[in-house]
């Protein structure tokens, strides 16, 4: 399996970085080395001092497709759930300064703590769901679906052309503004629609 993520998909995280809203998806890979499941606990690494939470809601793909139509897209998930993109922001920084791919910022083992999956059928509608992140009780990041640059059904279109989807995947739909760092006993608690989805401490 792999995860596919969206950069830039709300627009007060694109002022909040001074990054250009660019006109197509900006998507990025994540091997499956960086999962972390059942709130196991994140290990701050030791190449970055500048590590970001952004909290992002999940769409798990259930079978396999290429060069889906965005009105077929709601056919390959059944599920959803939160997740967080933790960034090493002063790699990525330098990254950026050069040209080079965020890889080394983005898809290092353990940057993607993923909650459980809840059936989509349980949300009335996805494109208008309420999800946060607290940080030590204090609420960091806040937003709803709706605010979305691109819409869920097309984002799967999109990344289909380029990339086969796999039973399993995992498409990581962008985070708002609020993003920040984390420090070592940070405790992270991310909610989607009031439901406590990922409880889990930095270490």
């Amino acid at each position: 399996m792999k995860i596919i993520a969206v950069g830039r998909n709300y627009v007060e995280h694109i002022q909040e970085l001074n990054n250009e809203q660019s006109g197509d998806p900006v998507i990025f890979l994540k091997p499956e080395t960086a999962i972390l499941y059942r709130n196991a606990p994140f290990f701050y690494p030791d190449f970055s001092t500048d590590v970001h939470h952004e909290v992002e809601v999940l769409v798990k793909i259930n079978r396999v497709g290429k060069n889906i139509e965005e009105r077929f897209a709601h056919k390959y998930y059944d599920e959803i759930g939160l997740g967080i993109d933790f960034t090493a922001r002063d790699v990525q920084s330098k990254l950026k300064a050069k040209g080079l791919p965020w890889e080394l910022a983005k898809a290092f083992n353990g940057s993607a703590p993923v909650s459980e999956f809840i059936p989509k059928t349980e949300f009335a509608d996805l494109q208008n769901l309420n999800f946060d992140l607290a940080i030590n009780g204090e609420m960091r990041q806040q937003s709803n679906t709706s605010l979305m640059l691109f819409r869920i059904d097309f984002l799967i279109a999109y990344v289909s052309r380029y990339f086969l989807l796999q039973k399993g995947d995992i498409l990581f739909t962008g985070t708002p503004k609020g993003v920040g760092p984390v420090q070592i006993g940070d405790r992270l608690v991310a909610s989607l629609e009031g439901r406590e989805m990922l409880n889990f401490g930095v270490k």
